[in-house]
């Protein structure tokens, strides 16, 4: 998949293009390492060249189908293959989609997200799918899907339906991937991009931290969505959420200052996106969120559930958001 690679700006502001000099994994390792301060006054630099540093886009994620997912990704307690409990589900009726979006709408939100816990969807599913999108667009919200791998006429379907965005992390560093996931290879996540981007859709593309890599690890990660070619106009930053009965339980709390210096890279390396707190962001105390907005987050998915795992419910989201100033509002692409 060399077509999906390019070169990333090592000047934080390059615009992005195709002829700009690639990021490193050294390179960015050499952010990750520079002293917090300095770090974060050049993430911010970055951010107001780009955005309006006051101003923070709401998004909701729904899982219109939990559990049973063949795939054994360490991570997820949606996976047949760990004992946590989560049940199975049938898709979402279009009924009860549209009486979320309109609730979403009603709170704030511009974008609204749907998952569904598949290693890919069948035919019979991705007519539910069609039909979804179908109804959030509707709603006047902009759409976006993450339903694990698609193939290019799956892509060129959902376009035709109107969704606007489609995510599909990469998870980790390439190197690391097999430790997490075995079910699924590298390239398999490459591919379904290429499909996504090849059908007109804007690509939402991040991964996790605190799986216990190293922070090379990390820059391996970050190196890996500042070379797509174009870069994801939406960056997802996830921390892990340990759950029980997953491999990944047990690991170790990242430090909230690791997370913060993740989120400045990502906004350097890739200054036009949306850098968005995913999840784990129920973990993370105020000053944690509010250190990853001055670092570059611009970004969060809020509301009552993120997929299987809780988030901070909308009041609480707009009450910090007043406290420090800042504003929801539709942020274009």
């Amino acid at each position: 998949m060399e077509s999906l690679l390019t070169s990333a700006a090592d000047d934080p502001a390059a615009p992005n293009v195709a002829s700009a000099p690639r990021w490193t994994t050294d390179s960015i390792l050499e952010l990750l390492d520079m002293p917090l301060p300095e770090l974060m006054y050049r993430a911010q630099t970055v951010h107001r060249q780009y955005h309006d540093p006051l101003q923070i886009e709401l998004a909701t994620l729904l899982s219109i189908k939990t559990g049973g997912c063949p795939e054994d990704c360490g991570y997820c307690p949606q996976s047949v293959h760990h004992p946590t409990g989560v049940q199975a589900t049938k898709v979402m009726t279009p009924g009860e989609v549209r009486a979320a979006a309109r609730a979403a709408k009603q709170a704030g939100a511009t974008r609204f997200c749907m998952g569904a816990a598949w290693r890919a969807p069948n035919e019979r599913d991705l007519d539910k799918v069609v039909q979804l999108v179908e109804v959030v667009k509707d709603e006047g919200l902009e759409a976006c899907c993450t339903l694990g791998m698609l193939s290019a006429d799956q892509a060129q379907r959902l376009k035709a339906a109107g969704l606007d965005y489609y995510n599909h992390n990469l998870d980790t560093a390439p190197e690391l991937y097999g430790h997490i996931i075995t079910t699924r290879d590298y390239q398999d996540r490459l591919d379904t991009l290429q499909h996504v981007r090849e059908a007109g859709i804007h690509v939402c593309c991040g991964g996790i931290v605190g799986m216990g890599e190293s922070r090379r690890g990390r820059a391996g990660l970050i190196a890996q969505l500042a070379n797509l070619d174009p870069y994801p106009e939406s960056v997802p930053i996830n921390q892990l959420v340990r759950v029980q009965g997953t491999p990944l339980a047990e690991q170790p709390d990242l430090d909230p200052l690791e997370f913060v210096r993740t989120v400045a890279v990502a906004r350097i390396t890739m200054p036009r996106a949306k850098v968005r707190l995913s999840a784990g962001r129920r973990q993370m105390d105020d000053a944690t969120q509010v250190l990853c907005f001055l670092a570059g987050a611009n970004s969060i998915f809020y509301g009552d559930r993120l997929l299987t795992t809780g988030n901070p419910d909308v009041q609480a989201d707009q009450a910090l958001l007043a406290r420090v100033g800042l504003t929801s509002s539709v942020l274009a692409g």
